[in-house]
């Protein structure tokens, strides 16, 4: 049963989510939610990070909670309107990944 309100996205089995955490490096459950926490040399480039996300989280209207500290920004994805998570979660966390590999390669070494 969905909650009031929800978007018809089906919440995905735990074996589901399971194999989605498997193929996203660093990701955990933490709870209805999926989770990572990234690392950026200055404060700068971790809020430029959170900026960035903003953008694609809107264009894909699918939201995670952000959490900055410092030099760490932590990205957790759930499906809030299905109480669990759904594909959504996984496709935004994919597109994170994507993102921060991005950011990584143009970095100066």
């Amino acid at each position: 049963m969905r909650p009031k309100g929800g978007t018809g996205l089906a919440r995905l089995t735990d074996d589901q989510i399971d194999a989605a955490l498997g193929g996203l490096e660093g990701w955990t459950r933490a709870g209805q939610a999926m989770q990572k926490v990234y690392a950026f040399p200055t404060f700068p480039e971790a809020i430029a990070f959170v900026v960035r996300l903003a953008f694609e989280a809107e264009a894909a209207d699918h939201h995670p909670d952000l959490a900055v500290n410092y030099r760490r920004v932590t990205v957790s994805y759930t499906t809030h309107s299905e109480g669990g998570l759904t594909r959504k979660d996984v496709d935004g966390a994919n597109t994170t990944e994507r993102m921060y590999r991005d950011i990584q390669a143009r970095a100066p070494k």
